[in-house]
């Protein structure tokens, strides 16, 4: 995003928030805490400015828990309370109109839409589009609009905000310049960021570590992958899981990605419902000193029907599980 545009889009979605009297937020399936931190912080504003304002997402049909201590939660609401007009509707942390599952028929009700978003996969589906692809988080994105609508960061603010910087930058692991000032800035207000990560990233029940075995078991190396930058994958089968949440299944990849002979990981995660349908997480790192050396997994998942960041993305496969890993390492050439 130019400077210019930037600048632009940002003076249309404070112009839209001040005018809505009633505004709907919607985050994406599957939620984590980017989509959930950019909706409550939005929440927790427009409430304080009299605004009536609702928070939801598709599914599933609670919030994980690692995000359920997150300021703002009274806002949310379940997926068949939002309602099907509203003055603006907001959709954050979504590339596709597809990444709102059933939520998706309320953007027709919508007197105007707004998308505020990192991925570069992005379609723009909205009559006002905040969408940069350089940006950390969607948080941070949230965090310039603030500033141009001179909201007051609270810590309650603060705290969502920095939710979605620490766990879409992976503990500050994949930055831009200007990324630890942001993270300093919020700090600043009182926010304990340790709690914070730790509750997000670093908390799991006893139930996780055997079904972490059983996956692990199923990890495949292939080093010849994208002309020897390197596979490394591994499958979630439903039998595997049983009553492990969706965010702890969700933390797998993390583990599969250290592997250091491979480029690029992979992880199938079977469907609880349809046996021969997976939903792919793939993860890919630097191969040098410059940011973009490294396999643009978005491009990838993209061809497959998916999408993401360069260096984190997704997508659904459906078939047998070799049929699945055979797709993926031709997509990869």
């Amino acid at each position: 995003m130019t400077a210019m545009r930037e600048t632009a889009g940002l003076a249309a979605a404070v112009a839209a928030l001040d005018a809505a009297r009633s505004v709907t937020v919607l985050c994406h399936v599957q939620p984590d805490a980017d989509t959930i931190g950019s909706g409550l912080a939005l929440a927790l504003v427009l409430h304080q400015r009299g605004t009536t304002v609702r928070v939801s997402f598709a599914e599933p049909a609670e919030l994980p828990v690692s995000m359920r201590s997150l300021p703002g939660v009274r806002h949310l609401v379940p997926a068949d309370h939002v309602p099907a007009e509203v003055d603006l509707l907001i959709a954050v942390d979504c590339s596709t109109v597809g990444r709102l599952g059933a939520l998706a028929d309320r953007l027709s009700g919508a007197a105007t839409t707004m998308v505020i978003d990192h991925h570069q996969s992005n379609t723009l589906f909205g009559s006002i589009n905040v969408v940069d692809p350089g940006a950390e988080s969607t948080t941070s994105l949230i965090m310039r609009l603030f500033e141009v609508w001179g909201v007051s960061i609270s810590p309650d603010i603060a705290h969502c905000l920095y939710a979605g910087l620490v766990t879409d930058t992976g503990s500050f692991r994949w930055v831009r310049p200007g990324t630890h000032e942001l993270a300093e800035r919020l700090l600043a207000t009182g926010i304990d960021g340790a709690e914070i990560s730790r509750t997000l990233l670093d908390t799991h029940p006893f139930g996780w570590l055997p079904m972490l075995s059983r996956v692990l078991d199923t990890a495949r190396l292939v080093p010849e992958a994208r002309g020897g930058v390197g596979l490394v994958y591994a499958f979630v089968r439903r039998d595997d899981t049983g009553d492990v949440r969706p965010e702890e299944i969700e933390s797998v990849i993390d583990v599969v990605r250290t592997t250091a002979e491979a480029g690029v990981a992979a992880v199938f995660k079977q469907s609880r419902t349809v046996p021969d349908r997976w939903t792919v997480s793939l993860r890919s790192r630097a191969a040098g000193p410059r940011e973009h050396s490294g396999v643009d997994v978005a491009e990838v998942a993209t061809g497959l029907g998916g999408g993401g960041h360069r260096f984190a993305a997704g997508y659904t496969a459906d078939g047998t599980p070799d049929d699945v890993v055979g797709a993926l390492l031709t997509a990869l050439g």
